[in-house]
């Protein structure tokens, strides 16, 4: 498949499952969540879906399953407005680029606390 058929067909299928997101799927455990990039295999069998999670580590694990539950009538409600012969099979996955953002700012935070003492301790020296 073309590389431009392909990235169309990430791009509308994250629009179309961010919009059922949005309108609520009737699983409680679906916690809020944002999608944040769509993998679809050249062949166009595969998709994955990448989600990112927000809440404690138990609602983020809970979302990822009932996500996994729902791939099944996601996949279905795809199929209802894409016009291919093969729908995608649907999995997700969790987009941990956020938490590891999170863990350079704060190790970068860190770092800089160390060199504010350290500059701090080096001027009191100094003052003596």
């Amino acid at each position: 498949m073309s590389d431009v058929r392909v990235r169309k067909l990430q791009e509308f299928i994250k629009q179309e499952v961010s919009q059922m997101l949005m309108r609520g799927l009737k699983d409680p455990r679906i916690g809020f969540t944002t999608i944040t990039d769509v993998h679809v295999t050249g062949d166009l069998r595969e998709a994955t879906i990448y989600v990112s999670l927000f809440g404690s580590d138990k609602e983020k694990q809970d979302t990822l399953i009932a996500l996994q539950h729902a791939a099944g009538h996601i996949r279905t409600e795809l199929g209802k407005v894409l016009r291919l012969r093969h729908i995608p099979e649907i999995s997700f996955d969790k987009d941990t680029s956020l938490d590891y953002s999170m863990h350079i700012e704060s190790l970068l935070n860190e770092i800089k606390k160390d060199e504010h003492t350290r500059d701090a301790s080096s001027e009191d020296d100094t003052s003596n």
